[in-house]
This record gives structure tokens, C-alpha cells and sequence, in this order.
């Protein structure tokens, strides 16, 4: 029997993770469908949680019960995605093991509020960590400036971290460093490094949506569709040679685990590209990719399986030298992404907040 576009993945060193998780997912049997046709780990963001809990039924039985014991808004979200997480890290466990800590993860998001806050983004991931209690589970951080220093100080302090919302090379190479950084802290102190697991989570499809929009007009329309995979690719080459460093050799040494690139925003938002552009285009050693369900299952249907993310580099190289040359800044494009980034995912939280606070209004009036 021939193996799915997933195992094809895997073989060439690509781990598949669902970029989704509700209450459905959970309790339907899909996501044990899902971990069977070799699905590695799961992420969520505060967009997911916003679409699972305000616009499906699924919550609204334990939203009830929590608001007749008078628990906040915060409190409820909190507490119903942390189960969430719980429960999908359990279904992950055998996988985790299995793979040696190396697959399996479950991750859940600190509060987009706390981006610019690093000593309150260390202390609720420190909350979330010990909430969750699972080994597999990571914590998402920002890689704002502020979560630079956060992520270091949690990869110190042994809580496997998610770096998300990178958009360029300078933010990959920030993160990376932040990483190896906590990870010497703590090597100083006589600490372990085992066990600890780590994932810089690269946005790619975002990029050429912004991008396409500059080239509109320009002269250099045929860069359109090509810089986003041409940017992931580039930082990949960063993690090859940071990987080939002396130093992180050093760290390896000592039990550390690779940081692996994680390709996120991976479904297409223009309907002219292929429905797997960003999953065919990034699959090599030592990723992820976390692949939204339609995606997924477009993946599966699809899917071309070959080693990618190493392929064309002269000619990447060569676009995105025309793109300066065209006057369209990819560092201005990338920062503009990330403020735009964190300003959906905060937006998608008090979004769900407000949400949480009107159902549970309106269940505890119904139950009167």
C-alpha cells in the first residue's frame, strides 16, 4: 500500500502538524483520525480558540458551569483551553514517546496583550507550563523584541517554547539565538538540556500576499508567488549554518534538541496558486509544517512529496535581489506582517473574551 504525502513527508524529515484543535476535533474521533495518517502535533493561536469556542455549541455546557461559579472571562478561556491542551496532549503522549521527545507537541499561546511585556510573558507562560503539566506541550511566544528575552529565559528555565509570528531572517536569527542562549544559562548552571524542545515558527504565505500587492504595476510581476517560499528557504539556509556552528555543536553535545523551522500560515490565500504551494514548495530535514485542516486534507489529496527547501537557491537569491532592485523593502514588508500579526491575534482574543462574556450571559439567563 502506498504511504500518504505525510509519511512521504516524514521520510524526508518533515513532521506534519494540524494547525487547528477544538472540542470537536477531540471528542469526534477526527483527531485520532488525524495522528493515524501520521498528523505529528498540533498548534493553536487565539484565532483558532476564537473560532472553536464562540461559534460552535461545544463549549457552551462547561462556559455555563464555570459562570455560575463566578469565574471571569480570562479565567474561562483559560481554563477551557488548557483542557483543551491537556487532552490533546494525551492523545499525542505514545507519539512523543515514541519519537523520543522528538514529535507529539501540543502548543498553546501566551496572551497577545503581554507582547511587548517580556517579564509578563515569562510569568504566564511559568502559569501556562505548569497548567498544562504535560511533557509534550509547548508555549508559544512572540518574536517580538520583548519575547526575544522572554524566550530565553524560558528555554533557561526548561518550558519548551513555540517562537511565533516570524516573518523575516533577522527575526529566525534572533529567535535561534535566544534559544541557544537559555540553553548555555542553564547548561552553566548544571542543568540538563534534555528534554527540552523548541520551534521557530516561520509565516510564509502572508508574505506574498503583501508582497504581490507592491509588485501590482511594477514591471516585476513575475516575483509574484515566489518570494515567500524564496524568504522561508533563505532562513533555512541561516538554520543550516547555525546548525553547522561550532557552538550549537557544543550544545548538542551537552543533549540539546534542534530548533527546528516550523513553516506556519501554510494554506494559500490567492486562489490562483496551487492549494499546496507552501506545503510542496518547504519540505526538508528538520522542519514542520503545521498545515490548517483544508489544507491538510487538499495535502493528502495532492500533495507533491520531494526534498524542496533546499531547491533553487541561486534563483531565490536572485529574486529576492530583483525585489530590492524593484524599491520593495522585504524587512519593511516583514515588520509591517508582524504588527499586523500580533494585531489579529489580539484582536481574535478580546474578540473571544467578549464572546465568552456574552454566551455565558446568555446561557445563565436561559438556565433561570
Amino acid at each position: 500500500m502506498k504511504e500518504n504525502a505525510i509519511f512521504q513527508a516524514l521520510r524526508l524529515g518533515q513532521s506534519i502538524w494540524c494547525d487547528f484543535l477544538s472540542r470537536d476535533l477531540l471528542r469526534s474521533g477526527k483527531l485520532d483520525e488525524m495522528i493515524a495518517s501520521g498528523v505529528r502535533g498540533v498548534t493553536t493561536n487565539p484565532s483558532i480558540f476564537e473560532n472553536a469556542i464562540c461559534r460552535t455549541s461545544g463549549y457552551d455546557e462547561d462556559i455555563l458551569a464555570l459562570v455560575l461559579k463566578g469565574r471571569s472571562r480570562e479565567e474561562i478561556y483559560s481554563l477551557l483551553t488548557v483542557t483543551d491542551v491537556r487532552e490533546a496532549a494525551d492523545r499525542f503522549l505514545p507519539l512523543y514517546e515514541e519519537s523520543g521527545g522528538g514529535d507529539g507537541f501540543v502548543s498553546l499561546e501566551v496572551s497577545p496583550l503581554l507582547a511587548h511585556d517580556g517579564k509578563g510573558t515569562v510569568a504566564e507562560a511559568e502559569q501556562l507550563w505548569s497548567l498544562v503539566s504535560k511533557r509534550n506541550a509547548m508555549i508559544k511566544i512572540p518574536a517580538t523584541p520583548a519575547g526575544m528575552g522572554a524566550i530565553e529565559r524560558c528555554t533557561e528555565k526548561g518550558i519548551s517554547v513555540n517562537a511565533t509570528l516570524i516573518f523575516s531572517r533577522e527575526q529566525y536569527k534572533e529567535v535561534a539565538e535566544a534559544y541557544m542562549a537559555g540553553l548555555e544559562s542553564r547548561a552553566k548552571s548544571g542543568r540538563s538540556l534534555r528534554g527540552i524542545a523548541s520551534v521557530a515558527s516561520f509565516f510564509v504565505s502572508r508574505v506574498d500576499t503583501a508582497v504581490d500587492r507592491l509588485l501590482q504595476g511594477s514591471g516585476k510581476e513575475a516575483l509574484q508567488g515566489k518570494i515567500a517560499v524564496d524568504n522561508a528557504r533563505a532562513a533555512y539556509r541561516d538554520f543550516e549554518r547555525i546548525m553547522a556552528s561550532p557552538r550549537w555543536r557544543a550544545l548538542e553535545a551537552k543533549g540539546a534538541s534542534v530548533q527546528r523551522p516550523l513553516w506556519a500560515s501554510t494554506g494559500t490565500k490567492n486562489p490562483s496558486y496551487p492549494s499546496t504551494l507552501y506545503v510542496d514548495s518547504l519540505i526538508g530535514p528538520h522542519t514542520v509544517n503545521t498545515i490548517p485542516p483544508a489544507t491538510l486534507s487538499a495535502f493528502l489529496e495532492s500533495g507533491t512529496v520531494s526534498l524542496t527547501v533546499t531547491g533553487d537557491r541561486q534563483g531565490g537569491e536572485a529574486r529576492l535581489a530583483a525585489l530590492e532592485q524593484a524599491g520593495i523593502s522585504l524587512g519593511s514588508v516583514t515588520k509591517i506582517l508582524l504588527d499586523e500579526g500580533l494585531a489579529a491575534f489580539e484582536k481574535a482574543y478580546m474578540d473571544l473574551l467578549d464572546g465568552i462574556g456574552r454566551k455565558g450571559k446568555e446561557l445563565a439567563s436561559l438556565k433561570k
